[in-house]
């Protein structure tokens, strides 16, 4: 990438032809004092992580999996494909989309009676919720943070039938579970009762009570659990809580599913992506096509440098919007000011672009500063659907972004 002085000399002309397309204003008061630095420090070198080809079993796995859901369930599934926190930072969109795929599905004939049915037994992921301001304290602390892993435990055919909500904080630190002692109302209506719950740290021998005295809380520790569509495969259910609350949960994952929680707990991405493409490669059948959209990158192999200028240049932060033959690549610096630029794509191979940015500019308000950049990129797709985009860029860093404008 190359940052050449003289900017300045654009401004005699407002606004220049190359902030036309970043810009529509009128006449500029007063350009921002910004002088970028034409010397930028070196990237970072990142430690690239070989992987052999996985076996033919686990390709097996992956098209299993994939055809352990009906149309219908991959519909609900692809609407939970990038909401954060199981729901809490879900933009009005994505959530109308999850509640409609729901709706679809309690219209449906799933399992019936399925608090009489086998499948209903076992260890659920909770996937998404709604967030009702009479959540419980487990609720609002835990199940937003995409870090741990929701579970629920359902045994309803032993001497003891119990109800357990687990949170997961990581394999070598432990986990907190929350039981409650159930009964079967109905055919679908689960009641339950809180009555005991612990912290099991890996680091002690012992458990570590719960500090909740669930004994007086008297029917603030009792509720009922509606399943209101439960797959045939077993894999997915969907419930209603007393309180209001919808549950989406599975007990097998889609792949995508899985790469987006190794993602967001920070350890052993690269390999999960490996292995995620490895696996696609078996099932693709088209050149994958940059699609449009708005992408915001939720991970790359490369550690940002230390000038925001070059890590936005180059695509290491921020937002890709695709549009018309073009890509533009915006940046958020500080409320109110953002970095933007915009370039061309021509498709180079079965799944390459070469990638021209040429168009820069600060933007704040309805003012602007055109800064004179060009960055010239090989963009390789590696995987992407309409939901993720997995591409290998500038320097062979690996992107991994997700779709966010609802489509």
């Amino acid at each position: 990438m190359a940052v050449k002085g003289g900017a300045s000399k654009n401004l005699s002309i407002w606004p220049p032809l190359n902030l036309q397309r970043n810009l529509a204003l009128s006449p500029l008061a007063k350009p921002f004092n910004f002088k970028p630095s034409s010397a930028t420090p070196p990237l970072r070198k990142s430690l690239r992580v070989c992987r052999c080809s996985l076996v033919n079993e686990q390709q097996q796995q992956q098209q299993e999996e994939q055809a352990s859901f009906t149309e219908q369930e991959k519909q609900l599934i692809d609407a939970l494909i990038g909401i954060q926190g199981r729901g809490r930072t879900a933009a009005p969109q994505q959530l109308n989309d999850v509640e409609r795929a729901v709706q679809v599905l309690e219209g449906q004939e799933g399992v019936p009676g399925p608090t009489s049915s086998d499948l209903i037994e076992g260890r659920w992921q909770l996937m998404f919720t709604t967030r009702p301001g009479t959540a419980s304290p487990i609720q609002r602390t835990f199940v937003g943070v995409d870090f741990f892993n929701v579970f629920q435990e359902v045994y309803l055919r032993t001497n003891d039938p119990r109800v357990s909500n687990i949170v997961k904080f990581s394999d070598w630190i432990g986990e907190l579970k929350v039981e409650a002692g159930a009964s079967i109302k109905d055919g679908k209506r689960i009641l339950f009762q809180f009555d005991r719950a612990a912290f099991s740290f890996k680091f002690l021998p012992f458990k570590v009570p719960y500090p909740v005295p669930f004994r007086f809380l008297g029917d603030e520790s009792k509720g009922w659990l509606d399943t209101t569509y439960l797959s045939h495969s077993g894999n997915l259910r969907i419930s209603r809580g007393n309180k209001g609350t919808t549950f989406v949960l599975q007990k097998r994952t889609d792949p995508r599913q899985k790469l987006l929680a190794t993602i967001s707990t920070g350890t052993g991405v690269r390999e999960a992506i490996d292995e995620f493409i490895s696996l696609n490669k078996s099932v693709a059948k088209d050149e994958p096509v940059l699609l449009e959209g708005e992408w915001r990158m939720i991970w790359s192999s490369q550690v940002e440098t230390d000038s925001w200028l070059e890590n936005a240049g180059y695509g290491l932060m921020g937002s890709q919007i695709v549009k018309n033959g073009q890509i533009k690549f915006v940046v958020d610096i500080l409320p109110g000011i953002r970095f933007s630029m915009i370039g061309k794509f021509v498709k180079s191979g079965t799944k390459t672009y070469d990638v021209t940015m040429d168009d820069a500019a600060l933007i704040g308000g309805p003012f602007g500063y055109p800064l004179e950049m060009e960055t010239n990129i090989t963009l390789e797709l590696l995987y992407n659907d309409d939901k993720i985009r997995i591409s290998r860029g500038y320097n062979n860093i690996l992107f991994v972004h997700l779709r966010t404008d609802g489509s």
